[in-house]
């Protein structure tokens, strides 16, 4: 009974390896996008657009991103800019309406009396002004802060040649100056979240999102998937996607077409994002069950390896935490499969680190160089030393055994060792402790350190485990807006 589970053990340990090795055969996937996209279908086409803007209390950024706008490489004749004012309570209406008169019949203020209701509903407002007449025939989805380089929206519309593509959406950079180590750990997360990842879904033929702050869509596309986006979701730029995908269209990722956004400084402001992020990839786990692993039925979003995909990545906290049950208990059942299961996890995850770490200064050298600091150490200076320790197992073994030993069953050299084996599923733990202690008031100059060790890779885990938590609980699924400051730069 107990090599049975020894060998449940194991599995389990090897099973906290599948999100690293979605994100390597992600990664491969990049090397066919070359020969493999959909440029030869691209026609430099000019299409009538209109931009929706949702805007509440955007009175630091809104009049930036209008002039930014205003600037492209685009046809003014064929650009329309629509703030949609959420009933806001700062500048925001006033800013719009100077833009307004600034560029007559080129930017336009929305007003909604009742707001706060979120995104969604903000968009649905504008979207059904400008569905009631024909002058439109492609519609860009945009935030208030983001600045769109001069000829982004141009490369976005040369998709809409192809009469297939229904949705494209635009690299998203992060522009934050100045940034700070959790701005900048995003910049280089971006890289492979989108640089690589949506590279290799453009390979697959199957887009996970047309990103909130870039989705360019069609008329034909809004109207066959209902002329509406949906509001049962918190992620309803990856729900527009899906549904896009479903009806037959493609959905596209543009990597020339580059936008910068400010991301959050602060942990307390990444956590209330990516809380949301995270419920609403939940929420569309669920309300798509019905294609999930169906290639035949569903192309696209019910094939086997995006399906993989995209669960090795939502069930990444539960697939930790089953590691880490795993190791502890093959360290008491079985010592020496223990240290076998426990070298395998890590040497793939030091393979797929290093691997991703050296293509991101392929891919996008200058955000790299920007941020290659904080791209070492998003898995945490502890997940490093552990993958240090199973590449060189004999030379840091005497830091182990340098720990003092008093002779009992449960000494400071086996507690070192247990933890070591828990660290896969305790730096969620450790994550979620540093988001508490920064939200308590605790210093930069202390928490900045400690997210150094822990890392901001292991923060993540951490929010999308509180996700699981929240949509059990039946949490209100309540949109936090992050705040912007306007520091957003076009860093290149």
């Amino acid at each position: 009974m107990q090599e049975v589970w020894v060998w449940v053990c194991v599995v389990a340990v090897f099973l906290g390896a599948a999100p690293q090795l979605a994100a390597l055969i992600q990664f491969l996937l990049v090397g066919l996008h070359g020969v493999r996209n959909h440029y030869p279908k691209c026609a430099p086409v000019t299409r009538r657009v209109a931009v929706l803007i949702p805007a509440w209390n955007e009175g630091l950024v809104i009049d930036n991103t209008i002039e930014h706008m205003m600037s492209l490489d685009y046809p003014r004749d064929a650009l329309r800019v629509y703030v949609i004012d959420d009933a806001s309570t700062d500048q925001t209406p006033q800013l719009a309406q100077a833009a307004a008169l600034r560029y007559p019949g080129n930017v336009f203020h929305l007003r909604r009396e009742k707001g706060g209701q979120g995104k969604a509903h903000t968009l649905n407002y504008g979207l059904a002004h400008v569905l009631d007449n024909d002058w439109m025939e492609a519609v860009l989805i945009t935030d208030a802060d983001v600045q769109y380089s001069r000829d982004a929206l141009a490369r976005m519309v040369r998709h809409l040649a192809d009469p297939k593509v229904g949705a494209i959406t635009a690299y998203i950079k992060e522009g934050s100056d100045p940034g700070g180590f959790v701005s900048r750990s995003i910049a280089f997360e971006y890289i492979t979240a989108q640089a690589a990842s949506r590279r290799a879904q453009n390979v697959m033929g199957v887009m996970a999102c047309v990103a909130g702050g870039a989705q360019l869509h069609s008329r034909e596309n809004l109207i066959a998937i209902g002329g509406a986006i949906d509001t049962s979701t918190l992620a309803e730029d990856t729900y527009t996607t899906f549904l896009t995908e479903l009806s037959g269209r493609r959905a596209l990722f543009d990597p020339s077409a580059v936008v910068w956004a400010e991301e959050p400084d602060a942990l307390t402001s990444l956590w209330k994002q990516r809380l949301r992020w995270a419920r609403g990839n939940l929420q569309l786990s669920w309300a798509f069950r019905h294609a999930w692993f169906r290639p035949f039925s569903h192309r696209g979003i019910g094939g086997w390896v995006f399906g993989l995909i995209w669960f090795a990545t939502v069930l990444t906290p539960i697939l930790m935490l089953m590691a880490m049950v795993g190791g502890l208990s093959l360290l008491f059942l079985d010592p020496s499969w223990a240290w076998h299961a426990f070298r395998v996890l890590w040497l793939t995850n030091v393979f797929v680190y290093l691997f991703q770490l050296l293509f991101c200064f392929v891919i996008d050298p200058h955000t790299a160089k920007r941020a290659w600091l904080e791209g070492v150490l998003f898995p945490g200076f502890m997940s490093v030393a552990l993958m240090a320790w199973s590449v060189f197992p004999e030379r840091l073994q005497p830091l182990v055994q340098a720990f003092p030993s008093i002779g009992a069953d449960w000494d400071w050299r086996t507690v070192l060792v247990v933890v070591l084996y828990a660290w896969v599923g305790a730096c969620m733990a450790a994550g979620w402790g540093l988001y508490r202690l920064e939200r308590a008031g605790a210093p930069a100059w202390l928490v900045r350190p400690l997210l150094a060790v822990v890392g901001v890779g292991p923060v993540l885990c951490a929010v999308s485990l509180t996700a699981y938590v929240y949509e059990l609980r039946g949490a209100e699924r309540h949109w936090d807006k992050t705040v912007k400051t306007g520091k957003v730069r076009q860093l290149e």
